[in-house]
């Protein structure tokens, strides 16, 4: 992923711009700045979810999962059954592999209805491992997770960036990953448009 001056907004107001970087294979990065610095805008951005303002992000086609604060889940369909659901949407048949990766082998005749906060966590997070996705895009990916599930998750990222996968993160929980760079978004805080100012196009080029 190359992301080159890129600017984004929340609700119309411009929170973040000139804001550049690059994701390669195999590398972990973890967003830093105070609360409403833009770190969900920028991730919801990269996912598609909605414009920049300006610049251009290049990403190769059908590469990026995005996991946010919502964790995706059918209520009325099992554990299993949910994973087998993405993965029947995304082609894979990491099924077992993403119950086995974040422990719901004992869940998965379980209804998600019935799941606790922490197990709804994990098995949204399994989806993950059955998208066959590249590039994860993880907005505080440890919320209602106790220490050992953290640590669990922790273990996942580390073996899909092993396995040649990317990983953009906003987190303040330590997943153990020494080797993730850090990119603190407060000096890309927008400053207050110029009237007349040109609103530019989100341009997605494919690889």
């Amino acid at each position: 992923m190359i992301v080159e001056d890129l600017a984004v907004a929340r609700g119309g107001v411009p929170v973040l711009e000139g804001l550049s970087f690059r994701l390669v294979a195999g590398a972990a990065l973890i967003l830093r700045g105070p609360n409403g610095v833009g770190k969900t805008t920028l991730l919801r951005t990269l996912a598609g979810l909605q414009p920049a303002l300006a610049g251009r992000v290049s990403v190769p086609a059908e590469s990026i999962a995005y996991a946010a604060h919502a964790d995706g889940l059918k209520a009325v369909l099992t554990v299993e059954e949910n994973l087998r659901f993405w993965a029947a949407i995304h082609g894979t048949g990491a099924v077992e592999t993403a119950l086995e990766a974040m422990d719901l082998r004992g869940l998965r005749g379980r209804m998600a209805a019935n799941l606790s906060a922490g197990q709804k966590r994990r098995l949204g997070l399994a989806r993950l491992l059955v998208t066959g996705r590249a590039i994860w895009l993880l907005d505080e990916p440890t919320v209602s997770l106790d220490a050992g599930s953290v640590a669990l998750f922790g273990s996942v990222v580390r073996a899909h960036l092993a396995a040649g996968g990317a990983a953009l993160m906003a987190t303040h929980i330590d997943l153990g990953l020494a080797e993730a760079g850090v990119l603190d978004l407060s000096p890309y805080r927008a400053k207050a448009p110029a009237a007349g100012g040109r609103i530019g196009q989100f341009d997605e080029a494919f690889g």
